[in-house]
């Protein structure tokens, strides 16, 4: 909560570089691009029970669902956020946080690839052959098929419920940014 109060504060600090938000169509672009974002962002909550408070967090080698479009849907998320929200505001510490959340996310890709190598060799090695990091490139070229009833999960409802919480508190967010005192 404090990072995001800070950059709701602060997100049109430093240099406006651009100002599109008097194009009509963008404003629902960009909340179209954040409802996506969060579909990529948060198939991890999908298992619950495995919040390490409750239980230890198994590692899993999924290769549905979301994995079928990018084996890394938060990275997938993060970059489709981001992009919205540099789209909207402009400025140059939105565009300077964006760039360091995906550069972030870059790292964890390769780390996490490198490290799930190292732990399961190839049994990883055959998963990132029928995967991909790129959105939809396996679906594209045949190394996977799109199975749209494995987003018939009610893990998905909550997912829609919380984008739809975020859409109404979204005002409630940015007036109470405001009043942060740093």
């Amino acid at each position: 909560m404090i990072v995001i109060g800070y950059f709701l504060k602060h997100r049109y600090d430093g240099v406006q570089l651009w100002q599109l938000q008097g194009i009509p169509g963008l404003k629902p672009f960009v909340w179209a691009l954040s409802a996506l974002s969060f579909l990529f962002l948060y198939p991890a909550t999908f298992n619950l029970l495995e919040i390490a408070a409750i239980q230890k967090p198994q590692v899993y080698l999924f290769e549905t669902g979301i994995i079928r479009i990018s084996r890394h849907p938060q990275m997938v998320g993060q970059v489709i956020w981001c992009i919205a929200h540099s789209l909207w505001i402009g400025s140059s510490f939105t565009l300077i946080t964006s760039l360091g959340l995906i550069g972030y996310h870059l790292f964890g890709v390769w780390h996490g690839d490198r490290r799930l190598t190292r732990r399961y060799g190839e049994t990883f090695a055959a998963v990132q052959a029928r995967t991909s990091v790129i959105p939809f490139l396996a679906i594209l070229d045949g190394r996977q098929t799109l199975k749209w009833q494995e987003f018939l999960r009610p893990a998905y409802l909550g997912v829609a419920g919380f984008v739809w919480l975020f859409w109404i508190a979204h005002p409630l967010m940015m007036r109470a940014a405001v009043n942060i005192r740093w």
